[in-house]
């Protein structure tokens, strides 16, 4: 197993269990440093959903920051058991829910409860952007539309993603951390 840590807040220092599996690319740990840093204070309470989640380390980071609770969503099953795994070892199974299936297919059916903002994280194979270009500007518009005041998108690619594709372009802060760019929106 190789190993993952949780960067900041409550459970900093944690370590998280990653199999190296090819499947599984996790956000590096500086890239996701830089993404909490940027989002600060905006996680705290909110309803933090993990797309593509892999070793959960995106969501598992919000919940040590702060957010009421994280849903993760990964289609690939050994994974989602590590998932689980991970999120018990820290204590906070209780503010997680980890399903099994296909983010595109969840997004489609997903609504928002109240007026919780959201933190969604979106960092997929990096080839979606390619063969899936379509269906990843289909699920970033969704939750541009659909999620409530306040929430926050991160969505993170590589080079072969032009962020001005989506909608309010303008409105996205794009950074670079190569190989990975980072947008993040604020609803």
């Amino acid at each position: 197993m190789v190993g993952l840590r949780i960067i900041g807040g409550t459970l900093r220092g944690r370590k998280l269990q990653y199999s190296g599996d090819l499947r599984t690319r996790p956000m590096k740990d500086r890239v996701r440093e830089a993404v909490f840093n940027l989002i600060g204070p905006r996680i705290v309470g909110a309803h933090a959903i993990d797309l593509f989640a892999g070793t959960g380390a995106l969501g598992l980071e919000a919940i040590s920051r702060g957010a009421a609770r994280a849903t993760f969503i990964e289609r690939h099953l050994p994974t989602l058991e590590l998932l689980k795994q991970n999120a018990a070892a820290l204590g906070v199974a209780e503010r997680c829910t980890a399903n099994f299936g296909d983010a595109f297919l969840w997004t489609g059916a997903f609504v928002p409860a109240g007026g919780t903002p959201l933190v969604v994280f979106c960092s997929p194979p990096y080839d979606f952007y390619d063969f899936r270009r379509e269906e990843m500007l289909q699920l970033i518009g969704r939750f541009e539309q659909i999620a409530p005041s306040e929430s926050v998108l991160v969505v993170e690619a590589d080079a072969r993603w032009d962020f001005g594709q989506l909608p309010q372009p303008e409105a996205w802060d794009v950074r670079e951390y190569p190989p990975a760019f980072v947008g993040i929106y604020i609803k």
